[in-house]
């Protein structure tokens, strides 16, 4: 019998259906965060977003350390116990792909303001009469897409990018596995690709080196024009940088799905120590741009497949060395 303890929020709303994917006789345990350090003494697997010392000491016999997420900026991965495993999940790629084509069209060809227009009777198009028509929109074929973190997400965006005839220009770490898609830059690169890009897309993970990675200079490197869309993690791009840049007029806006201030109650909580939400230039959504049916349920049979692996005494899928 595998004992699995879920703890927080998200990898709650796992469990049903990690559940529905095990192939063994499991015991199943479901807490929140601060709670679950009392429940870990017989536990062999934890899923979950954070993990402290507090936790790593009292798991006694815990074997695997599953995310049930990409980012391990939560992670004390010093107190995950000798002999246990750490891995992460994925499947968020499709959806935060298209999630990244789907900002840019609808930043492009103004929808929004185009709906709340139409709502209130007012034709803002060729077809008033009276006024003369609104310049033509642009179209995304013929445009450059720089990717900053050409990974899972990276390439996820670039194939679609590319069927809608656009240039891709990326970053990555690693130049020695090119693909043909993109145009591929080293660390080194960032700049061109900004100043090159008429939509940059953030898709790095959270690390020492990208941290702030996009500051003042960096976004006076974009074009005046371009977009910049955030569903990586807010802190790679400097907060207090990125609010003038966009109250300035530096780069034309932002979509931002990923943010600097999280709700940790009940009740109205504003996502930035900056008033990002006065700003008609932004476009915000509340950390959803991978929240899909696919996601959840890729997600959820990866978790069920690596307790079956670590059951057998097998290291488990995305290890994280």
């Amino acid at each position: 019998m595998v004992r699995l303890a879920f703890a927080g929020t998200f990898a709650a709303s796992l469990e049903p259906r990690v559940r529905a994917h095990l192939t063994l006789p499991c015991e199943v345990v479901v807490a929140d965060e601060a709670s679950i350090a009392s429940k870990l003494a017989d536990v062999d697997v934890l899923i979950t977003l954070a993990f402290t010392r507090e936790m790593g000491a009292a798991a006694r016999r815990l074997r695997l350390v599953q995310v049930p997420g990409a980012g391990l900026d939560r992670i004390d991965r010093l107190a995950v116990p000798a002999g246990a495993w750490l891995a992460n999940a994925y499947g968020h790629e499709i959806g935060i792909a298209e999630y990244v084509i789907g900002v840019m069209l609808a930043w492009t060809r103004e929808l929004a303001r185009l709906d709340g227009a139409l709502h209130r009777g007012t034709w803002l198009s060729q077809w008033a009469v009276g006024t003369p028509p609104p310049p033509a929109w642009p179209e995304l074929a013929g445009k450059t897409l720089g990717i900053v973190g050409y990974g899972r997400i990276g390439r996820c965006l670039a194939r679609r990018a590319r069927a809608f005839d656009m240039t891709v220009l990326a970053t990555r770490r690693d130049l020695s596995t090119p693909d043909g898609l993109v145009e591929l830059r080293g660390p080194d690169g960032l700049h061109e690709v900004l100043a090159r890009s008429d939509y940059v897309a953030i898709t790095a993970s959270l690390s020492p080196d990208t941290r702030g990675l996009i500051g003042q200079r960096e976004l006076r490197t974009m074009k005046p024009s371009a977009l910049l869309v955030n569903v990586a993690r807010a802190e790679i791009v400097d907060e207090n940088a990125l609010y003038e840049a966009l109250a300035g007029k530096t780069i034309a806006g932002a979509a931002l799905d990923v943010w600097y201030r999280y709700p940790t109650g009940a009740g109205v909580t504003l996502p930035s120590h900056r008033p990002f939400h006065e700003l008609p230039n932004v476009l915000m959504t509340p950390h959803v741009s991978g929240w899909t049916e696919g996601m959840l349920e890729a997600r959820a049979a990866l978790i069920a497949d690596n307790v079956a692996r670590v059951a057998r005494g097998e290291p488990p899928v995305n290890l994280i060395g």
